[in-house]
């Protein structure tokens, strides 16, 4: 199984238990720029009240569930891990949490056609705010090169007030002006 088709039946499964859900991290970020290689695929979800146990369970063979769930700093919410039998490919599941802007992306996720169907993911803007926020906890560099490409790619489509509110908010507006001034702009 790709990895591909490995998001893709957490989608499916996701969808069929009616949970919502969006693509986030690598996932979302190549959906709006230049694509790049991951060992991992983020889904932010809502459980409500189905057990994870059971969407593991839906999932079928080849997807472990490692049974210590983390806790995520930024947010503060909770990471649970599936590993994928025979291969270093994971999927990272974070339970939708109460941070402000969390609960606003989940809001203002948009549905998008891939090559393999339709899934839920933030919008561009969101994708920039996240990374940005990721970026300034960890000094990521793939986050950094991340928003640098979304920003190229999607410039003249995104809107930097609400870029700029959400940064100003978490203290990254500076990181994201530095980050635009290294974007030429004959692109």
């Amino acid at each position: 199984m790709t990895n591909t088709e490995a998001v893709r039946r957490v989608v499916d499964t996701l969808e069929s238990l009616a949970i919502p859900y969006m693509v986030v991290g690598s996932f979302s970020s190549n959906a709006y720029s230049i694509p790049r290689a991951t060992q991992d695929a983020d889904f932010v979800i809502q459980l409500g009240d189905i057990p994870l146990a059971r969407v593991v369970s839906e999932l079928g063979d080849g997807y472990l569930l490692d049974p210590q769930m983390t806790f995520e700093t930024i947010t503060g919410t909770y990471r649970h891990v599936i590993r994928l039998s025979g291969s270093a490919f994971k999927i990272e599941l974070f339970l939708l949490g109460d941070d402000a802007h969390d609960q606003e992306r989940f809001r203002r996720r948009v549905r998008r056609e891939g090559a393999d169907g339709p899934f839920w993911l933030p919008t561009a803007e969101d994708v920039v705010v996240w990374k940005l926020r990721w970026s300034k906890q960890g000094r990521r560099n793939k986050d950094v090169d991340d928003v640098r490409n979304v920003l190229a790619v999607q410039d003249e489509r995104l809107d930097f007030d609400y870029i700029h509110r959400w940064c100003d908010v978490h203290g990254t507006r500076a990181l994201l002006d530095q980050i635009r001034a290294t974007i030429p702009r004959d692109l």
